[in-house]
Parts: structure tokens; C-alpha cells; sequence
């Protein structure tokens, strides 16, 4: 292949990066949208908030608040909740160079586990405490767990230099820590519902502060991600390559699996356990498009956005006015979507 034409194909890759980019976006604002009108109510709320002929002032207060204070909210923390995943796990693969490595690999679903388990066993019977707790929020002791449990993995590591290391030290903290939140469950019987509810995975108790506190995480961590994508590029040539060009692999690596945690970890302290997200975000990038890390980073946090929302929308309608767990709806599409893949590859 000529250089001319090279350039060409990679030209032609970008401008595709940039339409798929821009399809994503108006997918996300259609879903939006909706989005609001999607629950036990139907869009009667949308039209009782719009038809002031038809509807009394309670009426359309109600109405506001199920828009304002509940939809809108849920909605925007769908897509940012995805957003995370899907750039954690653009990160995984890339850094680990493998396509079947998740956001989770490194122990932080079970981290977040064992810390919501803890938390609702220590302080979920005493009135005083069951405040306490909703003051600080088991939103932040999810996330306390999901990095403990990521710092605990480096240390079992010993550092970031063994990259087969890193992933046994994944399994081993994640069976561990998990095996330990399903003890709690199960000497503490009366915190099984809110558990399940966790690991289930759900975005009906995002507010604004939560998605607040996404956005906050999701802009600086898309910024360094896409700021070091090259080392990305680097690694999928192998590490004597990253080396030979001159880069410190071990702070980069370092910095990468920060990010990775941040993002999945804060994913994981606001909607609970939403599994294949992470893990098929990157994988529906690459079959439309191929590109660098740092088209991909970009393109994987909107996919897992789309999908996310979708998987939300979903899940409000399907059985209305009673929802099904995000959850289960992600790991179904997500898993038969994989088996798909695998299937078509074999063939």
C-alpha cells in the first residue's frame, strides 16, 4: 500500500470517526428527550406540563416535579454513568491489551460491594445511623470501596510493571472482597434487598447532585485520557516499543489505571453494578470504525452513553409502571451481543 493511500484510508477513518461521533450525539439527545416521557405515568406528565387548558395547577406542579426531579435527572445520569464505563473500559483494553478486559477488572465492583455491605450492616438498623449514612451516602462508600479495592490490587502487584501480575492481583482482590460482602449478606439477612438492588444495578436514585458529581469526574478524566492516548497507541505495539520510544511506561501506566478506577469507580458509587457496558462500548466502536486511542476514548464514553440511556429507557417501559433493573437489561443485550460477535468471528 502507497503512503498516498494510506493517508487517504486514514483520512477517510477520521471523517467517519467524526460523523459516528456526531450520530451519538443526536442519538443522546433523542433518548433525552425520550427519556422524560418514559415511566409509570407516561408522557401524560410531558402533556400535563405543557397544556395548562387541561390541567389543574396540581396538575401540572406534579407533573413538573416527576419531569424536573425524577426523569430529567435519571436520564442524564444514564448517560453519564455509560459515558464513565465506556471510557474505563476503552482504558482497560487499551492498557491491558486485551478486548475482553472490563472496567472492573481490577477488583472495584467488589471493592464497592463489600463497602455498601458494611455500611448497610454496621449503620442500617440504628435510626441515628441509617441518617448518618444517607448524610454521607453509600454512594460514597462505594466509591471509597471500588479505589481501596484498585490500591489493594497495586499492592498485591507490587506496581504496575507486570501487567500479568496486575490482572491475577485483579482476580484474587475481586474474589476475595467479593466472597467477604456476600458473608456480610448473609450473617446480616435484612440488608439482602438493598443489596440486591446494588448489584442489580439502577439509575432511579440519581438526582442532580449525582450527576453533578459524574460530569465533574467524567470532563478532567475524558481531557488526561485523550491527553495520553498515545501511550495507548505505544502499548499496542508492545512494551518494548512504548519503551524504545522513550516513554516512562511505569507513571503513564500509573496514571491510566487512575483514571480507569476513578471513572468506573464513580460509575459504580451512583447506579450500582451495571456489567457489559464497559466491556462492549469499545467493541461497538471498533466494528463501525478504526481509529487511535484518542478517538476511541472519545467514541467508547458516548457509545456506553447511547447504550446506557437506551438500556434506561428500556427498562422503564418494558413492564410499566414497574421497572426492570438496568442491570439485568445490559447483561442480556451485552452478553448475547458478545456471543454474537464470537460467533461471527468463529464463522
Amino acid at each position: 500500500m502507497s503512503i498516498h493511500s494510506t493517508v487517504t484510508h486514514h483520512s477517510a477513518q477520521q471523517r467517519r470517526a467524526n460523523w459516528i461521533a456526531l450520530a451519538l450525539l443526536l442519538g443522546a439527545i433523542v433518548l433525552s428527550l425520550v427519556g422524560l416521557g418514559v415511566g409509570s405515568t407516561g408522557f401524560e406528565s410531558v402533556w400535563q406540563m405543557w397544556t395548562r387548558s387541561h390541567a389543574s395547577l396540581n396538575q401540572q406542579q406534579t407533573a413538573l416535579q416527576i419531569i424536573f426531579d425524577i426523569r430529567a435527572p435519571r436520564t442524564l445520569g444514564a448517560f453519564l454513568a455509560g459515558a464513565l464505563l465506556g471510557l474505563s473500559g476503552a482504558l482497560a483494553q487499551g492498557l491491558f491489551r486485551n478486548p475482553l478486559a472490563d472496567p472492573f477488572l481490577l477488583g472495584s465492583a467488589s471493592g464497592a460491594s463489600l463497602g455498601v455491605a458494611l455500611a448497610l450492616a454496621l449503620f442500617g438498623a440504628s435510626p441515628f445511623a441509617t441518617q448518618w449514612v444517607v448524610r454521607l451516602g453509600l454512594t460514597g462508600v462505594a466509591f471509597v470501596g471500588a479505589i481501596a479495592a484498585v490500591f489493594l490490587t497495586l499492592m498485591l502487584a507490587q506496581g504496575v510493571q507486570h501487567t500479568l501480575r496486575l490482572l491475577l492481583a485483579g482476580v484474587v482482590v475481586g474474589v476475595v472482597l467479593g466472597a467477604l460482602a456476600s458473608l456480610i449478606t448473609i450473617v446480616s439477612p435484612e440488608i439482602l434487598p438493598a443489596m440486591q438492588a446494588f448489584m442489580l444495578g439502577t439509575s432511579a436514585y440519581v438526582g442532580w447532585m449525582s450527576c453533578a458529581v459524574m460530569a465533574a469526574v467524567l470532563l478532567p478524566c475524558l481531557l488526561v485520557s485523550w491527553m495520553l492516548a498515545k501511550v495507548l497507541d505505544a502499548l499496542s505495539l508492545g512494551e518494548a516499543t512504548a519503551v524504545s520510544l522513550g516513554m516512562p511506561l511505569h507513571s503513564l501506566r500509573m496514571v491510566l489505571i487512575v483514571l480507569m478506577a476513578l471513572a468506573s469507580g464513580t460509575a459504580v458509587a451512583q447506579t450500582g453494578l451495571i456489567a457489559f457496558v464497559g466491556l462492549v462500548s469499545p467493541h461497538l466502536v471498533r466494528s463501525l470504525v478504526k481509529v487511535t486511542h484518542g478517538r476511541m476514548v472519545m467514541l467508547s464514553s458516548l457509545m456506553g452513553g447511547v447504550l446506557l440511556m437506551l438500556a434506561d429507557i428500556f427498562a422503564r417501559g418494558l413492564i410499566a409502571p414497574q421497572e426492570l433493573p438496568v442491570g439485568v437489561l445490559t447483561a442480556i443485550l451485552g452478553g448475547g451481543y458478545l456471543l454474537w460477535l464470537m460467533n461471527k468471528r468463529a464463522l
